[in-house]
């Protein structure tokens, strides 16, 4: 029997690691879609790759196969491999969807032609909110109108837990294909926004209330990741690795009680979708994983690209705006807030990104010029804020 396939844009550490893994694993022939020629001309090399999981138990092996790579700019290739697909996903980043859409809506368009009654699932694997209409929008910039996107087309919106760590060079230069990553392997999707039969993968966790699910990952995981790095390099600014400002107890205890006041925050706006142990117990094992020592992963991966993480309704702000509208606590999630001013961590190499050269530069004008102009938290609708953020004291 002719396996199933899946097309795949994206041969980066979340695609590999996570999406092809689970999907091949599970039967399917995996088609990556990339512009690194040296990824896809290893994958059509060796038809198989690895994935590292670092875990304190020790190291596990799982070799991914089942897989070739198309290039990019191949698009008439693309466009075939998307005409037979039988699943697709994205796993590219939020810049790089306007990139990919005007290729994917060729493709979408051949298929329709060459089968109407053919519908599309498009797996959206990005930390991104409202991912499927950032998606459906680009699409239809290309897509002709004949045809209705909403009908033919199922973008699935999902949770993206998995932790990729930043690889030694040394590791990528001797094997590219190569990739960590820890041991969780579930993939939290929209069960409602299939338009085929959810995919019998091994791993996927369908969910009928996916925006409430989007927000756990964004205002527990990455806001606890948030707190950890910021708080966490104020303290031990010498401490290079996450799982070495885990183990400050300081650390350890202001990252989890600041997780636990947004998770009543998160049960306040979502209403019988979570349990109070629920959530607890997915905060204890978020700070068991963020203590995972073989994987290696930095401060500086957890905590670089402040302007993103402290936007008007990232992990942090998004988290303190809900707790203003329903008049709840925050005052840990502003700290973390403040502490994020203060973010120096370097790579390995004692590098910091360039971006956040530039934020450091501009903390110079001060805690209401970062809320007002960052944060989207002016001193006229948000003066408490101000007034709170300005007495904080690090």
């Amino acid at each position: 029997m002719e396996s199933k396939k899946l097309v795949l844009f994206g041969a980066g550490k979340i695609g590999r690691s996570f999406i092809g893994q689970l999907f091949s694993r599970s039967g399917y022939e995996v088609v990556f879609i990339d512009i690194d020629e040296r990824i896809i001309s290893s994958l059509n090399r060796y038809m198989k790759y690895r994935v590292l999981i670092k875990s304190d138990e020790g190291d596990e092996t799982i070799w991914v196969q089942h897989v070739r790579g198309i290039l990019g700019n191949n698009v008439d290739e693309v466009i075939r491999e998307i005409v037979s697909a039988d699943v697709m996903a994205i796993s590219v980043g939020q810049k790089a969807i306007p990139v990919i859409c005007p290729t994917i809506a060729k493709g979408i368009e051949q298929r329709h032609k060459a089968n109407p009654n053919l519908l599309l699932d498009i797996i959206l694997a990005e930390n991104l909110r409202d991912a499927a209409k950032v998606v459906s929008n680009e699409l239809k910039k290309y897509l002709p109108k004949s045809i209705n996107l909403e009908k033919y087309v199922g973008l699935v919106e999902t949770s993206i837990g998995k932790m990729v760590p930043i690889m030694p060079t040394s590791a990528i230069e001797k094997d590219p294909l190569l990739v960590y990553a820890e041991p969780y392997n579930t993939l939290i999707l929209d069960k409602r926004a299939f338009k085929n039969p959810i995919p019998g993968v091994k791993g996927l966790a369908p969910k009928s209330n996916m925006p409430a699910w989007v927000d756990r990952k964004s205002f527990i995981h990455n806001l606890g990741h948030a707190a950890a790095a910021y708080y966490g390099n104020v303290k031990c600014p010498e401490l290079i690795y996450l799982h070495e400002i885990m183990a400050q107890q300081n650390v350890y205890e202001t990252t989890r009680s600041t997780m636990l006041q947004a998770s009543d925050i998160l049960m306040k706006h979502y209403p019988g979708e979570f349990t109070s142990k629920d959530l607890v117990d997915h905060i204890d094992d978020l700070l068991r994983r963020f203590s995972n020592k073989a994987l290696g992963d930095t401060v500086f991966r957890v905590g670089q690209d402040l302007y993103r993480k402290l936007g008007p309704d990232d992990r942090l702000v998004g988290a303190l705006k809900l707790a203003l509208k329903y008049r709840m606590p925050y005052d840990k999630i502003l700290y973390i807030i403040v502490c994020a001013l203060r973010f120096k961590a370097t790579d390995e190499q004692g590098i910091r990104s360039e971006q956040d050269i530039k934020f450091g530069q501009e903390t110079k004008l001060g805690i209401t010029h970062i809320l007002t102009e960052v944060c989207g938290l002016s001193a006229n609708d948000f003066p408490e804020i101000h007034e709170q953020a300005i007495n904080m004291i690090i």
